[in-house]
């Protein structure tokens, strides 16, 4: 009963203070940087400590890194706002927060600006990599200071990842073969997740709900402590990673039963409603799955090179990767915990592999997911916007006329027809340019052959900008912007003369063409 009572605990903690709080935290900041504009309430901080304080320590099958994550953001949202940041400044120190919170939680400051980075940051600069580097480091020596230099895990001293003997030419093989393993686990996780999710949510009352995931969760938990004499499934399960990678629990078909009943146990304690991670069950998942991978190979192939704690840490590198997607912090994460660098390359194979398995199965991630649910996609990559590089003079249009504000609307329609039907007009006065005009469809309709008296110098309009044909499309587009210009005029300096040149326009239909044909070159 105890589950059941501290998941009730946690639906009122939840339900009356931040009901942002509840679930496994990534996918609420993540949300918020890209929704929000990286506001976060400040409660949050608070009421995602005890409420997941509370779901681990009853026994819900939930990790805590996810809400040291969302904690950590929090912190990061809430100086953005005090200061009064704009909001890339206030995103970027969510993410900070992010990165410090996983670095501190496992010794790995690496890892953290790297998953800051590949999964929470929508651009890497200096300006966004240099405020997470710094967070993750303080973050790091601080939790140095409280928790020792030791990894996060004791492993052993030689891992033997792939050894140094002719047969092992057959490991890397291996490890890629579980890699495909663990990726169609993770995609089952993130189906199973969501499965779930969608079931508990029929329903009704948020208390039933958790009570009967707890329920489930407990008597599992029941279950094996009656079969063999130790829970295993509750909380972080770090004791049960330990063991597996010190060997003590070599025997396949139980740790296969673990794995089963650790992803059910972790999808039912967050599809009810509890509050905790999923990183430190992707870390249990995929200990069980490769050190039962490692034990069936050596029953089959006695002799073989095989490392069960190798292929252990490597499947949970695996498990981490596959399931959210964050390729590169998985690979360094494991090297940060294992201080191994032999564990790198088995590590790059296995991911690579489970990142492509999970794709193929399910496209989203373990965090996305949830946010495609609730109709708020995240993009799948970054993209440098080349355009953004390119001149004016390479995304301007030039097919235009420049006329006189005196010549009326019926002459331009002639000239318009005699170039091929141009819909860009510069209006000048005096040889001056007075306004940039752009010819659709509603306003030759307007001006049809009744008012064809009509002068263009009765259609000027304010909102327009003059730029030069070097600038870079970057500066034109905050140009535009902030003088709230529908067309820029593209200008030409005329050698020996103090005078200027048309030589095109850009609106931004040209704007948006341009970033089309960037997307296209990496379209995902």
């Amino acid at each position: 009963m105890v589950p059941v009572l501290g998941g009730i605990g946690v639906t009122w903690i939840v339900s009356n203070f931040a009901p942002e709080a509840k679930g496994h935290g990534v996918p609420e900041v993540m949300d918020a940087i890209y929704y929000k504009g990286g506001v976060i309430r400040p409660v949050v901080a608070l009421v995602k400590s005890i409420a997941s304080a509370l779901a681990i320590g009853s026994g819900s099958a939930v990790g805590r890194e996810g809400p040291i994550i969302q904690i950590g953001s929090a912190l990061g949202s809430t100086l953005g706002q005090i200061i009064h940041m704009q909001a890339g400044q206030r995103i970027t120190l969510v993410g900070a927060g992010a990165g410090a919170g996983i670095a501190a939680t496992f010794n790995t400051p690496i890892g953290g600006v790297l998953f800051a980075t590949e999964l929470m940051l929508p651009e890497i600069s200096v300006n966004t990599f240099l405020p997470v580097a710094r967070a993750t480091g303080t973050a790091t020596f601080i939790g140095r200071l409280f928790f020792g230099t030791q990894p996060a895990f004791d492993v052993p001293f030689n891992l033997a990842a792939i050894p140094n003997e002719p047969s092992s030419v057959l490991t890397p093989i291996l490890y890629a073969m579980l890699g495909g393993i663990v990726g169609l686990a993770a995609a089952g996780f993130v189906r199973g997740l969501h499965y779930l999710e969608s079931g508990f949510d029929e329903i009704s009352g948020r208390y039933l709900r958790h009570a009967i995931g707890m329920l489930i969760v407990g008597i599992m938990m029941y279950v094996l402590w009656v079969a063999a004499g130790h829970y295993y499934i509750e909380g972080v399960g770090y004791s049960t990673i330990q063991a597996i990678l010190h060997n003590q629990l070599p025997a396949a078909p139980f740790l296969l039963v673990l794995f089963v009943c650790k992803l059910l146990a972790t999808s039912v304690s967050l599809g009810s409603g509890s509050s905790g991670g999923v990183f430190s069950p992707s870390l249990y998942m995929g200990a069980t799955l490769g050190a039962a991978f490692a034990s069936i190979v050596t029953m089959l192939f006695p002799g073989a090179p095989v490392s069960l704690p190798a292929f252990a840490m490597v499947g949970m590198g695996a498990m981490v990767g596959g399931g959210t997607g964050a390729a590169m912090t998985a690979v360094t994460m494991i090297f940060e915990m294992t201080r191994d660098y032999n564990i790198v390359l088995p590590m790059i194979l296995a991911v690579a592999v489970a990142l492509a398995v999970r794709r193929m199965v399910s496209h989203e991630n373990i965090y996305t997911l949830k946010l495609v649910r609730r109709g708020h996609p995240i993009p799948k990559a970054l993209h440098a916007n080349m355009f953004l590089v390119h001149s004016a003079a390479d995304i301007m249009e030039r097919d235009f006329l420049v006329l006189d504000g005196g010549t009326s609307f019926a002459e331009y329609t002639k000239l318009a027809a005699a170039q091929g039907g141009s819909r860009h007009v510069v209006i000048t006065q005096n040889g001056m340019i007075v306004s940039g005009l752009l010819v659709d469809a509603d306003l030759l309709q307007m001006f049809n052959a009744a008012t064809t008296d009509v002068r263009l110098d009765a259609l000027i309009q304010k909102n327009f900008t003059i730029v030069g044909e070097c600038d870079v499309a970057f500066d034109v587009i905050n140009t535009m912007s902030r003088m709230r210009a529908m067309i820029a005029i593209v200008v030409s300096r005329v050698t020996g003369q103090n005078s200027q040149r048309v030589v095109g326009v850009i609106t931004k239909e040209h704007v948006a063409d341009a970033v089309a044909k960037s997307v296209k070159i990496y379209p995902g």
